[in-house]
């Protein structure tokens, strides 16, 4: 197993001092973990789960704090301090990281958060950069399917919705009439791919097609209860009286009633649904 900057990885305890523990790192040799991040009873041979990064003299260090990203990932992070060099931005280790000027879309602001991508620059110093685009991918070979759980972080949002960031890696666009419920910039959440375009694009969702359908088998019978257990509509009918009605589409109506119909709840007629 390559062990890098910038990643957690088990490492074996080979050695053990007043300041700390001292870890098998592989290629990295041995690295320091201080005292006050050593939990207590650690001994030589014994495994510990640590994050490794630099100290401030770009030294390999080790850390059983756990930060907010690795090296790879993007996150969402408040910048604490402006310095000469840059902004130095909390990600949850004692050690703030750096975005340099050069690596900020827009001049950062203390107090403020912005997505970020951690990266080892030349020296193997972890350093945040807020210019992302050219670290999510548009590859349309991307592997992704319909109906997949994936976890989105929000990046921006357009006319028609929000682009996201699925699984660390591509963009995707989370439609305005498939959000129900508040989100905001910089969020992480759960969400499905819904559908995967002939050009590789992906479009999102909150809930999962099951989800969806149960939504809509909802508002279609809770209509029927309310009118007498009758709707003059069926599977035939026009698109626009469909949506008037139950402000969906026809297709997202006929897997509906299809489900309802099923399981016994409706029945279908020639002039439209009746509840059972």
């Amino acid at each position: 197993m390559m062990i890098e900057i910038g990643g957690t990885y088990d490492l074996e305890v080979v050695k053990q001092t007043d300041f700390g523990v001292f870890l098998d790192a592989g290629d990295l040799g041995e690295i320091l973990l201080p005292k006050k991040h050593t939990p207590e009873g650690l001994s030589p041979g014994d495994i510990v789960e640590v994050f490794l990064y630099t100290d401030s003299d770009d030294r390999p260090i080790a850390t059983t704090q756990v930060p907010k990203a690795e090296v790879g990932e993007f996150a969402y992070l408040e910048v604490k301090e402006n310095t000469p060099v840059g902004a130095f931005l909390d990600w949850a280790l004692d050690k703030d990281v750096l975005v340099p000027f050069a690596e900020q879309h827009r001049p950062m602001v203390v107090g403020k958060s912005y997505i970020v991508f951690l990266y080892l620059d030349k020296q193997d110093r972890i350093t945040a950069t807020s210019k992302i685009d050219k670290y999510v991918s548009n590859d349309p070979e991307h592997g992704f399917y319909a109906q997949q759980a994936v976890e989105l972080i929000i990046a921006n949002s357009t006319e028609m919705g929000y682009k996201a960031i699925i699984d660390q890696s591509h963009w995707g666009l989370l439609y305005n009439d498939d959000v129900d419920e508040r989100i905001s910039f910089g969020q992480t959440i759960q969400g499905y791919v819904k559908h995967v375009r002939v050009d590789g694009k992906i479009d999102l969702s909150l809930k999962s097609g099951q989800q969806i359908r149960d939504h809509y088998s909802q508002i279609i019978e809770d209509h029927l209860r309310d009118h007498g257990g009758f709707a003059p509509v069926h599977d035939k009918s026009p698109s626009e009286q469909i949506s008037d009605l139950f402000g969906m589409s026809k297709k997202q109506f006929k897997k509906a009633i299809g489900g309802l119909y099923k399981q016994k709840v409706i029945t279908i007629e020639k002039d439209g649904i009746r509840l059972v």
